[in-house]
């Protein structure tokens, strides 16, 4: 299990399907369906909190506040900075575990010796965008949402960024590469945070665990001779790691060497010492 180091955020506790979190100085409670366990609730700041998502019986749900909260505030991590606020269905912009794997793609940019080429897909508020960024690659940022990337460039411009050779991109993830195969243009890393479930513009539903094959296979002509990594996250249950590890391995290894690699990520929980499972994730490198 991978967990990062933070400073502006915490996960206090969490028991009863909800997450006892700090952002900055900010206390949230959230669901998480994967929270099964019923463990007392000792922590006065579950009692202190400044809100709470709760969901609905018919679906969704909505942020119940107890004290004033900042239509957006900042937290840190080294030395990125983001914009955090409450959103629909539960969300902050950040997803605090992947910290892990914005130190990976910094490390890897850093040591490369050259200046990386590096593509992030379904790229959200920019987190893994800015890190390798910092770190002194060029980055194609894509996502399908308009508000996310805008999200994404103000996260630039907060971490002293937005000079930095970024193309911030609204685009379909795999129309964008189907037509850089066709330009015949090559990135050195790849990074893939593809959701668990969507839908395409005819209403069809994109279930993850049919799709990432094809997703994978997409990307492999665009990798450059000299590609460094290509990092898979998921956060769909019926995918393990270890599923998706045999996965780049098949399709990346016979081509480009290397080696794959395969974890759960997770966050420390500060109540019991013990770490919350947040996901997973697959890495080859080279």
């Amino acid at each position: 299990m991978r967990e990062a180091k933070w400073e502006d955020y915490e996960l206090i506790d969490c028991s009863d399907g909800e997450r006892l979190e700090r952002w900055g100085d900010i206390i949230l409670i959230r669901p998480d369906p994967q929270i099964i366990w019923h463990t007392e609730r000792k922590n006065p700041l579950w009692k202190q909190a400044h809100a709470r998502y709760k969901r609905s019986s018919s679906g969704g749900g909505a942020w119940e506040y107890f004290k004033k909260v900042p239509q957006q505030w900042k937290i840190n991590y080294k030395n990125l900075t983001f914009g955090i606020k409450p959103m629909g269905f539960k969300h902050t912009g950040v997803f605090p575990e992947q910290a892990v794997n914005w130190d990976f793609v910094s490390e890897k940019n850093r040591t490369a010796g050259r200046p990386l080429r590096v593509l992030n897909m379904f790229a959200y508020t920019g987190a893994a965008t800015l890190a390798c960024a910092e770190a002194g690659a060029s980055v194609c940022h894509v996502d399908a949402s308009k508000g996310m990337v805008q999200w994404a460039k103000e996260n630039a411009q907060l971490s002293g960024l937005s000079d930095k050779p970024v193309r911030w991109l609204v685009d379909d993830c795999v129309k964008f590469v189907q037509r850089e195969h066709r330009r015949g243009n090559k990135y050195d890393g790849i990074i893939m945070d593809p959701p668990s479930y969507g839908r395409g513009p005819g209403g069809e539903v994109w279930k993850l665990e049919e799709q990432l094959y094809s997703l994978v296979q997409l990307c492999i002509p665009i990798l450059s001779d000299d590609a460094r990594f290509f990092i898979l996250n998921s956060y769909t249950t019926g995918l393990p790691p270890s599923v998706m590890e045999y996965l780049l391995s098949i399709m990346l290894k016979p081509g480009f060497g290397g080696k794959v690699s395969s974890s759960e990520i997770g966050l420390h929980v500060t109540q019991s010492g013990l770490t919350l499972p947040c996901g997973s994730t697959a890495i080859w490198q080279n």
